[in-house]
């Protein structure tokens, strides 16, 4: 492909992602699989292209006059990201073969136009009714977060199973591999990559052994907070992508050690022809576990996805759909040593990685997502038994999602004694340094708040309570 006709397949892409919900990686994907001439380096050219420009979409929308479509948005990044002159990018728009037609009168207005100074949101990259938001909750501070949120690309953190490995083993394993992982700061478990070039993880002999798990350093944080033990009952109520449950099956793993057991393998197996010998060395290796962990979602195509995970990783999980108004969980009432209560919610924190959810999102989607998780979170809470912790937790940078959630919360659950968060990273799975710095962004004793500038990690809010003997 020619640099041309990159930039109005670019264009091309965009205009798809505006026009529905998929994320722009999925988009992608699909424009490469129905346009099989462009090679992987043209890929790789289209693929960064759309990202800066999403990343960057509200000030190419102002600098555009307004414009969304993806041709405008595409010329705004040749000349305000790329910085290249007026006859460079006419050059690249001739209309020749698969390149984009030439520039309208109103383009080329818009490339010469004197740039007035930029309202806030447009600056920080942020949603305009978002933007006072983050000025409430971050102060003086809030365009440094907002920056940070919305820029730089995410790394790739990596979780190291236990059940399977120890992290200096899969540390070896990647450098092996030609990767350069460092160790997360906070996360015991936490391996890092850099995004540039873009690893691809699973195609590595350790994820496909279960070894290692792509998931965020903020993430394993929220797992680790539920301070989860051989032997307990756990609920995991949101399971969602099945990350967390993942994370709270490994601390499950039996306290004997690292070495994963196999079942004993049956002699013979029955099929529809009748019974025959059983195939050898084919019984899943799961860790021992005297624990019970449950994990609930409304979908159950999601439980479904989760099933090849947790066979992969070696541990264990029960998988229920939810009904109606959380319905199907009377068994567990009262039960659960642990619940995590991961609630659905706007997902602002992971806009470095789906920059395209920024552009989405409306006043209206926060309000529809307080009022779910006031509900999910009391109807979770029913599953504890008395001295069982509740972790709430959130990947996202909303106030409305996180404080006003907790705030109406212990409200109307006065038997919820709030847990300092400096007591719930009293465990092995934080590092010395994850356990000072946590407690230092702790605010209100048992709420955290994590962020890409603070912490490095995408955005998540967590909240911990005990509920009353």
């Amino acid at each position: 492909m020619t640099p041309a006709a990159r930039l109005a397949a670019a264009a091309s892409v965009l205009d798809s992602i505006a026009q529905g919900r998929q994320p722009a990686e999925a988009v992608l994907k699909a424009w490469g699989t129905e346009n099989r001439y462009a090679g992987s380096k043209d890929r790789r050219a289209v693929a960064d292209r759309v990202y800066r420009v999403l990343r960057a979409r509200g000030r190419l929308v102002w600098a555009m006059g307004g414009r969304e479509d993806g041709r405008a948005l595409v010329i705004g990044s040749l000349s305000l990201i790329d910085g290249l002159s007026l006859e460079e990018i006419e050059a690249l728009h001739m209309g020749d073969g698969y390149g984009p037609k030439p520039l309208s009168k109103q383009e080329r207005s818009r490339l010469t136009a004197t740039t007035d100074e930029l309202p806030g949101w447009v600056a920080a990259g942020l949603p305009e009714f978002v933007m006072e938001d983050f000025k409430s909750t971050y102060g003086d501070g809030w365009a440094e977060e907002a920056k940070a949120l919305m820029v730089p690309r995410a790394p790739i953190d990596l979780r190291v199973n236990a059940a399977k490995a120890t992290v200096a083993d899969v540390e070896a394993e990647l450098r092996a591999a030609g990767l350069e992982p460092q160790r997360t700061p906070w996360s015991a478990w936490g391996l890092r990559l850099s995004a540039e070039p873009p690893p691809n993880v699973q195609a590595l002999e350790a994820f496909k052994a279960g070894r290692i798990e792509i998931q965020d350093e903020g993430s394993q944080i929220i797992c680790w907070l539920a301070g989860v033990e051989p032997g307990m009952t756990v609920v995991d109520y949101c399971a969602g992508g099945g990350g967390k449950t993942l994370g709270l099956a490994m601390q499950m793993r039996a306290a004997t050690g690292l070495q994963p057991t196999a079942p004993e393998e049956p002699a013979k197996v029955w099929t529809p022809t009748g019974w025959v010998e059983a195939p050898k060395g084919k019984a899943a290796t799961v860790v021992r576990t005297d624990g019970k962990l449950v994990a609930y979602d409304v979908v159950q195509k999601r439980l479904d996805n989760i099933k090849p995970r947790l066979q992969r990783a070696g541990v264990a999980a029960e998988l229920h759909q939810l009904g109606p108004n959380g319905g199907g969980v009377e068994d567990m009432v009262g039960q659960a040593d642990v619940v995590l209560v991961d609630a659905p919610c706007t997902g602002s924190g992971t806009w470095r990685r789906r920059p395209e959810d920024a552009w989405r999102l409306t006043p209206e989607d926060v309000d529809r997502m307080q009022g779910l998780q006031t509900a999910i979170v009391a109807r979770a809470a029913k599953l504890l038994k008395p001295g069982g912790r509740l972790v709430y937790a959130t990947c996202s940078m909303l106030t409305a999602e996180n404080e006003v959630s907790v705030a109406a919360f212990e409200e109307d659950h006065p038997g919820f004694r709030p847990v300092a968060i400096a007591e719930a990273l009293n465990n092995a799975n934080f590092t010395e340094a994850g356990r000072e710095k946590l407690a230092e962004l702790a605010t209100g004793g048992h709420r955290l708040r994590l962020s890409p500038a603070t912490a490095g990690t995408d955005g998540f809010f967590a909240a911990v309570y005990e509920k009353a003997q």
